[in-house]
């Protein structure tokens, strides 16, 4: 299994240090590996080392395995679902669909703003585009939605949110028609952002009072959607639960548990991802890693930790769309995941070892042990920061 090298600076609570960059028997710790969960530990780290080497699988894995193999069963479902196509022939009609969907957004948003009501058939459109492609191959629209120009708008938001959580239901093999419900939950529970001030709809609270303001949004949200006809009868009670939280602490009724319908489970950490990755002021820009981190923290408390397990095994240890360094200096940017060996997705290689752009991309699929020299597989030799490089989507087999 490789390891990662990862800066003290950049480390995130959760991962797993497996090794420092001395002996570990010049630093204070008693044990060789451990999942760093603590102030202390992580002080102790600044301390003595300035980089050190973590096991993404094991920060996956180690406290989740609390969650027993019944916990798992009873947050997934029993629709199997294959490929029915590749990421190269998938992602045009993904695009298709995500541009389309971006057109009802604004729809949306002209018919809200003005007092009118929304097209429920349109946004059924967009969710049954978008649902059809995740089922033939999802790789491609979480490929495409990461290769987006990053935007911090109520709208750009939403359609991530919507594909994201589509991508999560299918692989908790969720049934077609579940898929579409949390499609359509994604794409229109903040409709109600559209009727908060503009300023603080872009940036998001900064006092409490502001804070009071914006939580308004939820039921504006719900308000609109039971006024609009042709929706799921369900979709306005589920778009009051995004902010809920499983511990009781969140709002607008303090729901906790069980309380909360599955949905909504759902519908809070994929929200909450979305929040942690997208960019400032709305979002905080995290990476995917990190930001699993932040969520992975939390299971138990504010999410429900079987849920949390089976998002992380979803999104994965490299991302689709995540931009990663190999061990010939190159850069590339994973578009597709390999459920059996996490460590070895297929990659789309776009800058040489000299940080040259290369034209055309090199395809790479790590499973099949490409290699760097005779004696020598290509493999991850770490993750770069988000955004780090700038491709634009039109030019990946579209």
């Amino acid at each position: 299994m490789e390891l990662l090298e990862v800066p003290v600076e950049k480390l995130a609570f959760g991962m797993f240090i497996s090794k420092l960059d001395r002996p570990w028997t010049e630093t204070p710790f008693a044990f060789q590996g451990f999942v760093l969960q603590k102030d202390k530990q992580l002080e102790v780290l600044r301390k003595y080392c300035k980089h050190v080497f973590v096991d993404p699988e094991k920060a996956v894995v180690q406290d989740v395995a609390k969650v027993t193999a019944e916990d798992i069963a009873k947050v997934r479902g029993t629709t199997v679902y294959r490929d029915a196509a590749s990421v190269e022939h998938e992602l045009p009609v993904a695009q298709k669909a995500f541009s389309n969907t971006s057109v009802v957004l604004g729809e949306i948003s002209r018919v809200v703003e003005t007092g009118n009501t929304i097209d429920s058939s349109r946004s059924h459109e967009a969710v049954a585009q978008i649902t059809a492609s995740v089922v033939r191959n999802p790789d491609a629209m979480a490929l495409l939605i990461k290769l987006q120009e990053k935007s911090g708008t109520t709208l750009s938001r939403a359609a991530e949110v919507s594909v994201m959580m589509t991508i999560f239901g299918r692989f908790l093999q969720l049934p077609p028609d579940r898929l579409e419900i949390l499609g359509m939950l994604g794409l229109l529970q903040d409709v109600g952002k559209l009727k908060l001030p503009p300023e603080l709809a872009a940036r998001g609270p900064s006092d409490d009072a502001e804070m009071e303001i914006y939580k308004t949004h939820v039921i504006n949200s719900v308000r609109i959607l039971s006024d609009t006809p042709g929706l799921p009868p369900e979709l306005p009670g589920l778009a009051s639960l995004h902010h809920e939280r499983y511990d009781g602490a969140g709002y607008p009724r303090g729901l906790k548990g069980d309380a909360i319908a599955f949905p909504g489970l759902i519908a809070a950490i994929v929200d909450t991802f979305d929040t942690l990755t997208a960019p400032k002021p709305l979002g905080q820009g995290l990476s995917p890693a990190n930001a699993l981190s932040t969520i992975y923290k939390e299971r138990g408390r504010q999410f429900h930790p079987a849920l949390v397990e089976q998002f992380i095994q979803c999104v994965g240890v490299f991302p689709v769309g995540c931009v990663v360094e190999l061990n010939s200096g190159e850069v590339a940017v994973v578009i597709a995941q390999n459920m059996v060996r996490r460590m070895q997705p297929r990659i789309m290689v776009v800058k040489d070892m000299n940080g040259n752009p290369l034209r055309p991309y090199k395809m790479l699929d790590l499973m099949k042990e490409p290699k760097v020299r005779p004696d020598e597989p290509y493999r991850i030799q770490r993750s770069l920061e988000y955004g780090s490089v700038e491709i634009d989507p039109r030019e990946l087999f579209l």
